[in-house]
Order: structure tokens, then sequence, then C-alpha cells
């Protein structure tokens, strides 16, 4: 229990700080809630294929922009809408939701995923001895 605790800790925090930085890097500021979506994201996608053992890499990127794309919408609604607090605006592009989402980043979002998913097994892997998955395309 303690080390399922410490591996899912290890992931949320590691994959929220690379969300945080990738904004930085990208947009030189970020907000403390991306770390919280990050993690969430990290664990969430990661879980892909520790649920469904045979799923190729792009059915796990399909799925993951599906994911990344909910929780950004729901950090952007608490965040942005409800808080007033203002991180993002995607009103500005096409085929967005509220501002919050939009299809350019979903495509993005799916694109990026495939590091999640990569630092997601790395960890269980070299961290915690867990079998690597075998990956397939589809």
């Amino acid at each position: 229990m303690k080390i399922c605790f410490f591996k899912y800790l290890t992931i949320f925090l590691t994959g929220g700080m690379v969300y945080y930085f990738m904004e930085i890097f990208t947009r030189n500021y970020s907000h403390y809630s991306m770390i919280i979506c990050g993690g969430f994201c990290t664990v969430l996608c990661g879980a892909i294929n520790q649920v469904k053992r045979d799923i190729g890499i792009i059915w796990q990127m399909i799925i993951s922009s599906i994911i990344i794309t909910l929780l950004e919408f729901i950090t952007g609604y608490i965040v942005n809408i409800k808080l007033k607090i203002g991180v993002w605006d995607y009103s500005y592009l096409p085929l967005n939701i509220m501002g919050q989402v939009c299809l350019i980043y979903s495509m993005l979002w799916m694109v990026l995923s495939v590091i999640i998913i990569f630092v997601d097994d790395g960890i269980r892997h070299f961290l915690y001895n867990e079998e690597l998955p075998l990956y397939k395309i589809i």
C-alpha cells in the first residue's frame, strides 16, 4: 500500500511539474493549478496501458487526448471561469469550448501524450521494478 501511494505520487508530481515547466518554457508563465491538472493527466493517461495491456500507442494517444482535454476543460472552468484567475483563454481560436479548450490543442495533446506514456512506463519500470509493456502501434 505504501509503495503504491509513493508510485502514484511520483507519477503525479513528475507529470505535474513537466506540465508546469512546459508552460513556462512555451508561454513564460504558468499557474500552480497546472501542476494539479498535469499530475492527474499523467496518472490517468499512464494508467491506460496498465488497464488494457495490449492497447496500441495510437489508441493510447487518442484516449489520452480526450482525457487531457476533459481535465483541461474542468481546470479551466474552475480556475478561469468560476475563480476568474484568467490563466488562459482560447476564445480567439477556432473550435473552442467556452475558451477553455480547442481542437488545435487537443491535437497537440495527442502528439505530446506519447511523452506521458513513456514517462509513466519509465517511472514504473526503473523506480518500481514493473515490467515494461510491449509497445505496438495500433
